[in-house]
């Protein structure tokens, strides 16, 4: 493998690139001050993990995901919602190795490769491991792919001069160009059968939280992917044909600023939805209280049955049945089912604000 660039980080790059370690420093301030930031990193990783699944071509809904995670709700599609679920499994695990200490490793990377492969289409593709085989990206054979990654003896090789890069301590640019770099190397070593874009876009918030860019994991650039995914392969075969690194930069800063941007947005959006809705509430007098549990329920699980949220209130059902009824006058919650037993609430200017950009393609 060549060795890593020392890309020049001038002019209108270097504007670009201080815009968006800017942009950064704001949404960890944000994330810092937030009254309950858990809240908000449930909902991301959730909105991440549905546009990034989509982006290898499912076509779940937010609404399906968290339907599919109340386990007595039947008739959600299961196999693309799987692929979101496996993928949420795989963000948390990693995030849960690095906060107790462990690298950023290819260990790691497998680790969550395993469960992002665990259940449903991608079982049979290796789950975990390295690839023994022959991959290509487009067509229908290497002869006629799009392009054609390292054959699998290359593999190991190539994948330990990445992780050796991952850690290397004396680089001469920052951790947001790494971060984009890495990415690069990653898929174009395509080193998994299945699963590399996936993983490869985790790898981009897992570097900066490792590196101390975010002290919580809330930068996931794949909705900017989505919405520029034509742009997006064009450049990454630029780097891999052309060596046109500079390209690559610029859009990947132009992301990460975007997204930042939007990310504090949405968090504030959100706590000024909540205060609103709270200050609603408590105009029910003697009943405001029962009703804040089981909104704050809500708040933590925006898509809920009547059992869930009697179970997370610690409340009896006809009370939650009564503050369900309060919050659905009110217009906080609608009914999705249209059952008499069983139903399922969303919350649903909530769900509108995740849901921004994360429609099935």
């Amino acid at each position: 493998m060549p060795p890593y660039p020392a890309p020049e980080i001038t002019g209108a790059r270097a504007r670009r690139h201080e815009q968006a370690l800017l942009a950064c420093g704001r949404l960890d301030s944000i994330t810092q001050l937030l009254p309950e930031p858990d809240l908000f990193l449930y909902a991301y990783i959730r909105r991440e993990a549905l546009v990034s699944s989509q982006i290898e071509g499912t076509q779940s809904s937010l609404s399906d995901l968290l339907l599919f995670e109340l386990d007595e709700v039947p008739g959600v599609p299961f196999d693309d919602v799987v692929e979101v679920s496996n993928y949420i499994a795989a963000m948390n695990h990693g995030l849960e190795r690095l906060r107790g200490g462990f690298p950023l490793s290819n260990r790691l990377l497998c680790e969550m490769h395993a469960l992002l492969l665990a259940r449903g289409r991608g079982a049979r593709m290796q789950p975990g491991a390295f690839r023994r085989s022959q991959n290509w990206i487009g067509g229908t054979r290497p002869g006629n792919a799009r392009f054609v990654p390292a054959p699998p003896e290359y593999v190991q090789d190539v994948m330990a001069s990445l992780e050796a890069f991952l850690h290397g301590e004396e680089l001469p640019f920052s951790a947001l160009i790494k971060a984009a770099l890495a990415h690069v190397q990653f898929e174009t070593v395509h080193p998994f059968l299945d699963g590399n874009g996936r993983i490869g876009r985790l790898l981009i918030a897992l570097t900066l939280h490792q590196d101390g860019v975010l002290r919580e994991p809330l930068l996931y650039l794949s909705l900017y992917l989505k919405q520029h995914r034509t742009t997006y392969y064009e450049l990454l075969d630029g780097v891999r044909y052309d060596g046109d690194w500079e390209a690559w930069l610029d859009f990947f800063l132009e992301g990460v600023q975007v997204t930042a941007t939007g990310a504090v947005d949405t968090a504030d959006r959100l706590v000024r939805l909540f205060r609103e809705d709270a200050q609603q509430i408590q105009t029910l007098g003697r009943a405001s209280a029962n009703t804040l549990r089981v909104f704050d329920a809500l708040r933590s699980r925006p898509v809920a049955s009547i059992k869930d949220l009697r179970l997370r209130s610690e409340l009896s059902a006809p009370t939650v049945g009564r503050a369900v009824d309060a919050l659905e006058e009110m217009g906080v919650v609608d009914e999705v089912t249209g059952r008499q037993r069983d139903r399922v609430y969303v919350y649903r200017r909530y769900l509108n604000i995740l849901n921004e950009g994360a429609e099935p393609l």
